[in-house]
């Protein structure tokens, strides 16, 4: 299905991509929606996350290990097969290069590290696909802490080799069988156990989703990706700054991360949702999981449940910020199919050799389908985000093509 929305101005008002107004705002989504024990939790992280981010040492001691054992910074490579074939100039930030084969691992080893400053020893988290699992399995390893990881038992079974990597890594994963035993589900799970264990662990939220201060805080760690990507478009571009920027969506920290770094230029930016699973492009006003948001919900008010071959991408709902920046017509939302983000993972894999995956690969759908029909100009600079590889998801497009 074409997009038709048409672009507006890409201006960005004072404070986009700041810090959030007061209680956790993001114009009006955002908040802390949550039980009475777990609002002091998150006052205590958001307490805590602000010290530490004022603080050189920890932003130092971040920025090593993000340097000595995730590899940072990750290239930015022209696909220049598919860029001629498709009429524009494709440039991909490559987060599969990071230890653990995704963006993930940003985020996680700064919350691992606020996680020792609070004097807590357990990491819980929630995964869908499994990369964030597999790194707040990682960096417990690295870092002498233990893991919880609540998983659907539906992404279970389709990402058995992520489970097992979690497992070898020394973390418990926890299946969840409730509801569509997925990654909503498995969020869920995650913050009712966190209920009961805020004196000893941190609950490791792997999205700009949540209660504040999480949206902000996990954005921040993920700036990284906005930030090195900013600096290397003015090294490498002929513009300087990309036409567009482009990046996969399901709670949104990818993308989030890599619009910070662009949001007070005039590149259009662009999320790239599941079409089964696509809160900001057709989402509607409700709370869920600690915020209020966009999500996919009946005439009732009933969570939809969504659907996407991408697990990470199975996911009812968007982040505030995102939806916030929908709003104000700073990033604009688009949908892909499975059938689409499977081509274009095949056509990447026979141009650049490079298998991204799934949820990657929809970012670059739509950059194929947009300079197909004209939505992206003949001779367009496009950076795209490229979020994670696509050894996870060899089964499933072994079962396809």
């Amino acid at each position: 299905m074409r997009d038709v929305l048409p672009w507006r101005e890409a201006v960005a008002p004072d404070g986009t991509m700041g810090e959030p107004r007061a209680r956790g705002r993001f114009g009006g989504y955002g908040g802390r929606y949550a039980p009475e024990s777990l609002v002091e939790a998150c006052r205590e992280v958001e307490e805590a996350f602000r010290e530490a981010w004022a603080d050189p040492g920890f932003r130092g001691a971040l920025a090593r290990l993000l340097a000595v054992h995730a590899g940072r910074p990750t290239p930015l490579t022209p696909a220049r097969r598919l860029s001629e074939a498709l009429g524009v100039e494709l440039y991909l930030k490559r987060e599969d290069l990071t230890h653990t084969g995704s963006h993930k691992i940003n985020n996680v080893l700064g919350q691992a590290l606020l996680a020792i400053r609070m004097g807590r020893r357990r990491l819980i988290a929630e995964t869908g696909a499994g990369q964030h699992g597999v790194a707040t399995a990682t960096a417990a390893a690295l870092l002498g802490l233990e893991a919880t990881v609540f998983m659907g038992e539906r992404d279970i079974e389709r990402q058995a080799l992520n489970v097992f990597r979690m497992r070898m890594l020394g973390a418990e994963v926890v299946p969840v069988t409730t509801g569509s035993r997925t990654l909503k589900d498995a969020t869920s799970e995650a913050m009712r156990h966190w209920v009961g264990a805020t004196g000893d662990s941190h609950y490791c939220v792997g999205s700009v989703v949540g209660p504040d201060p999480y949206p902000w805080m996990v954005r921040e760690f993920q700036r990284v990706i906005g930030d090195e990507a900013r600096g290397q478009c003015a090294a490498e571009l002929r513009t300087g700054v990309p036409d567009h920027v482009v990046a996969c969506v399901g709670g949104g920290s990818n993308a989030a991360g890599t619009f910070a770094g662009f949001a007070d230029t005039p590149a259009r930016l662009v999320g790239v949702e599941a079409d089964g699973g696509a809160g900001a492009a057709r989402g509607r006003l409700g709370v869920l999981h600690g915020c209020r948001s966009l999500f996919l919900q009946d005439d009732d008010g009933q969570i939809i449940q969504a659907h996407s071959i991408a697990a990470g991408l199975d996911y009812p709902g968007v982040g505030p910020e995102h939806a916030h920046l929908r709003d104000l017509g700073r990033a604009r939302y688009v949908t892909v199919t499975d059938g689409e983000a499977v081509g274009a993972a095949l056509r990447l894999a026979r141009t650049e050799g490079i298998v991204p995956a799934l949820e990657s690969a929809h970012a670059l759908a739509w950059v194929i389908r947009a300079a197909g029909d004209g939505d992206l100009p003949a001779g367009s600079t496009v950076l795209m985000t490229l979020s994670g590889r696509g050894d996870k998801d060899v089964s499933t497009l072994k079962e396809l093509l």
